[in-house]
């Protein structure tokens, strides 16, 4: 597969330890740097201390509340929280392993033609979803809940609500936590990682969203351990986007209503986004697929979006019969036949990215 230039990262080889305090340095600090467990450590405590700042900040002007309804404009400001916090965790991070924040998988060709690109898959693939879900009678339409004005009004604020959150998402789980993987992580390391993530979520998770987590983690292992054994190249980034993926729809899992289908799926389709970074070279065609379908499950259906019901939609939709196949109260990423358009969104990029790559190169 054609792919886009990307940075050749390689784990860290093994340095044997010194006497001393170069003994002590070694295990903090390898050939790229501060070593990239530490380095994901400290970005994410980084991250959690001024996200507990902003949001301390936001609660005192009333920005925020004690209760929140899932409105764009709510959406939005409570967003921007943790988008701030990681903001400046990248910056930190950047400047504490001499890099620029562009290098964690922001920089690559044609950045406004991907995430359009993007956006378009995402909007093909969600639709497709529920125009199986409406035919097989898993999902009904009422009128359109909005008219006039108010269509574009709520088009735009909802529009820029998942742009921020995608934004948010992609940058804290494709942006510097699978950049800084690839470079230090081996197949055991992630092993170890993704024991951790299925034992959080078998203390954590919220009804049966463990076993979304536990079937993430299960479907990595032998690929994974066949790439390792093998010495591939790039096996690193696999590895990589093996434990991202799982800590995506692990993260997914303390939103309410979902159910282990959609932690799974949110699972996937965080290998899907990892992919496309491998094929476009960057995390732009993520963000736009990200927002595309967030926004069309939301404000265009009218669906529940990770089991989370929203106001302000052009179309009102319920979901009819069996969970299994209409999503239930998750939504539609919640179906089964969310597979399905999770696998159309990998034809997508690989199709049309690996062609254009090809032809860039012939």
């Amino acid at each position: 597969m054609a792919t886009s230039p990307q940075p050749q990262l390689t784990p860290e080889p093994p340095t044997p330890p010194e006497q001393g305090s170069r003994g002590l340095i070694w295990l903090f600090v390898g050939h790229h740097g501060l070593r990239a467990g530490w380095s994901v450590l400290l970005a994410y405590c980084i991250f959690y201390f001024f996200r507990l700042v902003a949001g301390t900040v936001f609660y005192a002007f009333g920005l925020v509340g004690d209760h929140v309804d899932y409105s764009p404009t709510a959406m939005f400001v409570l967003e921007a929280i943790p988008f701030l916090a990681m903001l400046i965790a990248g910056i930190i991070m950047a400047a504490i392993e001499h890099r620029r924040i562009l290098d964690y998988n922001l920089t690559g060709p044609r950045p406004v033609l991907h995430a359009v690109s993007g956006f378009c898959a995402g909007l093909i693939a969600l639709s497709a979803l529920i125009a199986i879900l409406y035919s097989g009678g898993w999902l009904s339409f009422g009128s359109p809940a909005l008219s006039g004005a108010e269509i574009l009004r709520y088009a735009t604020l909802w529009a820029c609500a998942y742009l921020l959150v995608a934004g948010t998402e992609e940058g804290l789980f494709r942006c510097y936590l699978q950049y800084t993987l690839t470079r230090g992580i081996s197949f055991w390391w992630a092993l170890l990682a993704e024991a951790g993530l299925c034992l959080y979520a078998f203390l954590n998770a919220r009804g049966d969203g463990a076993i979304g987590v536990y079937a993430a983690a299960a479907v990595g292992l032998l690929p994974c351990f066949i790439l390792d054994q093998r010495g591939t190249p790039h096996s690193g980034f696999w590895q990589a986007a093996w434990v991202s993926s799982t800590f995506f729809g692990m993260v997914h899992t303390f939103n309410g209503g979902e159910n282990w289908r959609g932690i799974f799926a949110a699972s996937c389709i965080g290998f899907v986004f990892c992919v496309s970074i491998r094929v476009t070279g960057s995390v732009w065609w993520a963000i736009g697929c990200h927002a595309a379908w967030d926004w069309a499950e939301t404000y265009i259906y009218g669906t529940a979006n990770s089991g989370l019901p929203a106001q302000g939609h052009l179309f009102s939709s319920t979901p009819a019969g069996n969970p299994l196949l209409s999503g239930g109260a998750d939504g539609p990423e919640g179906s089964l036949f969310a597979f399905a358009a999770i696998l159309l969104l990998l034809a997508l990029v690989l199709i049309v990215h690996r062609r254009r790559n090809i032809a860039a190169q012939g």
